[in-house]
């Protein structure tokens, strides 16, 4: 078994070390290919490559935050993180229908 640690954010990192993620295995980009039974793969995911992780039998615990619209779209501090409401949720996550096209999408640029 494995415990992948998914993040490119370093607060995201050393808030994950600092509860019992510092020997994790530290990836930027999670290739599926490689996930195994048993395995466990901490961070944020799209919700569709948390679909596929699961059905091939790893466990999904999101970093889930309350972060402040003020806040978005900038790295965050430990603290921040923390102020932030910093949590792990397990996810159990599977998709429930064939991927059909989004209405409109194909005439998109």
């Amino acid at each position: 078994m494995t415990t992948w640690l998914v993040s490119r954010h370093s607060g995201a990192v050393e808030w994950l070390a600092a509860h019992g993620y510092a020997d994790a295995r530290h990836v930027t980009h999670l290739e599926l290919d490689e996930i195994r039974p048993g395995d466990v793969i901490v961070g944020t995911l799209p919700v569709h490559l948390i679909a596929q992780a699961c059905a091939r039998g790893a466990r999904y615990f999101n970093l889930s935050l309350d972060v402040p619209e003020a806040w978005r779209g900038r790295e965050l501090s430990v603290a921040e993180l923390e102020a932030c409401g910093a949590r792990l949720e397990e996810y159990q996550v599977r998709s429930v229908n064939a991927p059909k096209p989004v209405q409109g999408i194909e005439d998109s640029p």
